[in-house]
């Protein structure tokens, strides 16, 4: 939509279409489905597993996640508070919401939340790096999410057969840098802007309630 402050514009059609491919054109976005056209063509939802960083795998029929039901937003979340996050789907037809539970092996997680001072009190934009037996596991806590969704505020590290996260570097969108070490796995952890060392860490218990 090139003039989205306009909602009377035609844009006229820039080359041809192929009939073949269902292809068609309407000038003026608002117009669609009065003029009989739909941006669904119902196409299955696919997952994808990520294999060890230098493919990926499938497993959409497996997981059963291949829905057709105009499927609009996912967000990937703990739901159950288990530490393994599970997947929730947005479709406008055949139910409006999938909640897919993740039934892979259990394996070592850490979960983190931010609480800023200079920053911002979420932490939005700050970048996380895990180091973890050699190997470094980079995030950046950006809760952005899909059409009418958002993930939650926190920052989910997978840490496979690993018991802890040997160092954790946080970046604030201050420019504030803290580095914490030897951090246990398999909980939720609060991390303060404004305190140092170790005292630094909060830990959730479950079913708690994380103060703004």
């Amino acid at each position: 939509m090139s003039q989205p402050c306009n909602r009377n514009c035609e844009i006229k059609l820039p080359g041809s279409l192929d009939p073949k491919l269902g292809e068609f054109w309407v000038g003026n976005p608002w117009k669609i489905i009065k003029e009989g056209h739909n941006l669904s063509a119902f196409e299955r939802n696919r997952l994808y597993f990520n294999a060890g960083g230098r493919e990926f795998l499938d497993a959409s029929h497996l997981s059963g996640t291949d829905s057709d039901g105009d499927g609009r937003s996912v967000v990937a979340a703990d739901f159950r508070n288990t530490g393994m996050p599970d997947l929730i789907v947005r479709q406008a037809g055949g139910g409006p919401l999938l909640l897919f539970e993740n039934r892979l092996p259990v394996a070592h997680h850490l979960t983190v939340s931010l609480r800023g001072e200079k920053s911002n009190r979420r932490g939005i934009g700050a970048r996380l790096t895990a180091e973890v037996n050699g190997r470094k596991i980079v995030r950046e806590l950006f809760p952005a999410g899909g059409y009418f969704s958002q993930a939650p505020s926190q920052v989910h590290f997978g840490l496979a057969g690993d018991a802890k996260v040997d160092t954790l570097t946080v970046r604030w969108p201050s420019g504030r840098v803290q580095v914490l070490t030897g951090i246990a796995a398999d909980r939720h952890v609060i991390i303060d802007e404004s305190r140092d060392g170790p005292d630094s860490i909060d830990t959730v218990t479950p079913g708690q309630t994380i103060k703004p």
